[in-house]
């Protein structure tokens, strides 16, 4: 076995140095800390006092009284896709597949064209009807291809017309689940990289617009190759963490990546992240893998999940990877597939990524402390699914989303939106960690394993716990300090300004 210290990541590249000084003066410091100066000067923090008035800087801003805090890092997002959902029919708030059917068509009529009509968001897991092929047949152009996406990525109802185009023509209901759905949403989303080069600028923008500084991008394909390209063509408005996957595996060993290594041409901002993985699905979908069968009628093979890859051929690609300086990241939900997981993890050793970690054993949680296992979770996911939770997982949603026996346990956290499954909004994720509840405002669901607004902070930041002397300006001024807020003030609290290696990224005072 490895020792947990071997192929560390590689520190953080910084952007080109802002020549710049930067005083930013009367800030409040953290959750209702003290009022302060702070300079920035070379990208970093250089200096936090009373009164800085003296030191030099060519650009001095008045912040009013607005709190600073470390700029916030999303954990988990597929930008192509989230960048693409946001030109998508949102199909968030239907509540039946031919309520859903009937949106498509209504969408079509409105939009005449031959190109793929896609939709996104739906959940079937409550759905009093099943998607059939026929429901879309029936209510959009039989000619358009029609697309929809549920809200987990894991699920695809295609019509007529777009099984033909996948090369699917004969299959009963347009259905589609995890690999199948995988490819052919991939055939029928493809655009030209420049038209998706916007869309992922625009969608970039309005992250900054939130606060976010960085994110660990885990879209499919020559995901480092197109960000080397889109920082070639302008400059990136966020630190760009990219992971890999198997089918790009040889060639960044070949191009001698290790995870945190920075891609060249891009002023250190995109870096080499984690080869994905996948153990098992999702809840929505039913294939989380799971030690309960599920409730509903599902195949004898089924019952209780699905196994993506086998605990051998992962901890082959892993020895693999690690032997090569890169970290692995694997996606696991259900507890039968974090077990597998954690087993991986101690027969390889080194460091990684679980991905969701939606329902665990209360047995596993003192295993989630190894060194060097971070768990990217996903707390606007526990408000999402409270209901589909509570069907598929009853009597064990104890133990879902368990982030307060997670901490406790020792386990370190990091917050991500999973967009476009959720908004690509840090502060849904983080007012859903504190308050356990939605934008519904319910009552809280499982309010047990809340967690402090401090360690939401944190783990929506990265791990940084506060503004100090010696690091990357990477920062947001929020209107309002979060301490105190309710929870629809914490959902949408006012960022004024975020600073990306003390270069502004948005600013609106």
């Amino acid at each position: 076995m490895r020792a947990d210290n071997d192929h560390r990541t590689d520190p953080p590249a910084l952007p080109a140095p802002v020549r710049r000084p930067v005083l930013l003066r009367d800030v409040r410091l953290g959750l209702r800390g003290p009022l302060r100066s702070v300079r920035l000067a070379e990208g970093r923090i250089a200096a936090i006092d009373e009164d800085l008035d003296a030191a030099p800087a060519d650009e001095v801003v008045d912040a009013g009284g607005r709190t600073v805090l470390p700029g916030l890092h999303d954990a988990h997002v597929h930008m192509v896709q989230w960048a693409s959902a946001r030109q998508r029919v949102d199909l968030s708030a239907t509540a039946s597949a031919l309520a859903a059917a009937a949106a498509m068509g209504a969408a079509a009529a409105r939009a005449n064209s031959a190109i793929p009509l896609l939709g996104y968001g739906f959940r079937d897991g409550l759905w009093p009807d099943r998607p059939e092929r026929w429901m879309l047949d029936e209510r959009c152009p039989p000619d358009r291809p029609i697309a929809l996406i549920s809200n987990d990525l894991h699920t695809a109802w295609l019509n007529r017309a777009a099984l033909h185009q996948v090369g699917l023509g004969g299959h009963p209901t347009g259905l589609l689940r995890e690999h199948e759905c995988f490819g052919a949403v991939n055939q029928l989303s493809t655009v030209d990289p420049a038209v998706t080069d916007r869309w992922v600028a625009a969608a970039v923008r309005a992250a900054a617009a939130r606060g976010v500084t960085g994110f660990l991008d885990f879209e499919s394909g020559g995901n480092l190759d197109d960000w080397q390209r889109r920082a070639a063509d302008a400059p990136l408005q966020a630190r760009v963490t990219g992971a890999v996957y198997p089918a790009q595996l040889a060639q960044t060993i070949e191009r001698g990546l290790r995870t945190g290594s920075a891609i060249p041409g891009t002023d250190g901002l995109v870096t080499t992240g984690p080869l994905k993985m996948f153990l098992d699905g999702s809840l929505n979908t039913r294939t989380a893998l799971c030690q309960h069968p599920y409730p509903d009628r599902m195949p004898a093979d089924q019952q209780y999940g699905l196994l993506e890859t086998e605990p051998g051929e992962l901890e082959a690609l892993m020895r693999h990877a690690w032997a090569h300086g890169l970290q692995t990241a694997v996606h696991a939900i259900g507890d039968r597939a974090n077990r597998i997981a954690l087993d991986v993890f101690d027969t390889v050793g080194g460091a990684g990524r679980i991905e969701h970690a939606q329902l665990v054993d209360l047995a596993d949680l003192p295993r989630f402390a190894r060194p060097g296992l971070t768990l990217g979770v996903q707390p606007a996911h526990a408000t999402d699914d409270r209901d589909v939770a509570d069907r598929h997982w009853a009597g064990h949603t104890h133990r879902a989303f368990a982030y307060a026996d997670l901490l406790k346990a020792g386990a370190r956290l990091e917050i991500g939106s999973d967009a476009p499954v959720s908004p690509m909004d840090p502060w849904l994720g983080i007012a859903a960690a504190v308050t356990r509840t939605g934008a519904d405002e319910r009552a809280p669901w499982h309010p047990e394993q809340a967690i402090s607004l401090a360690a939401a902070l944190t783990a929506a930041s990265g791990g940084r716990h506060a503004v100090r002397v010696g690091d990357v300006a990477d920062l947001l001024l929020c209107d309002e300090d979060p301490a105190g807020l309710d929870p629809r003030e914490l959902r949408e609290l006012p960022v004024a300004a975020t600073l990306l290696g003390g270069t502004w990224t948005h600013r609106n005072f």
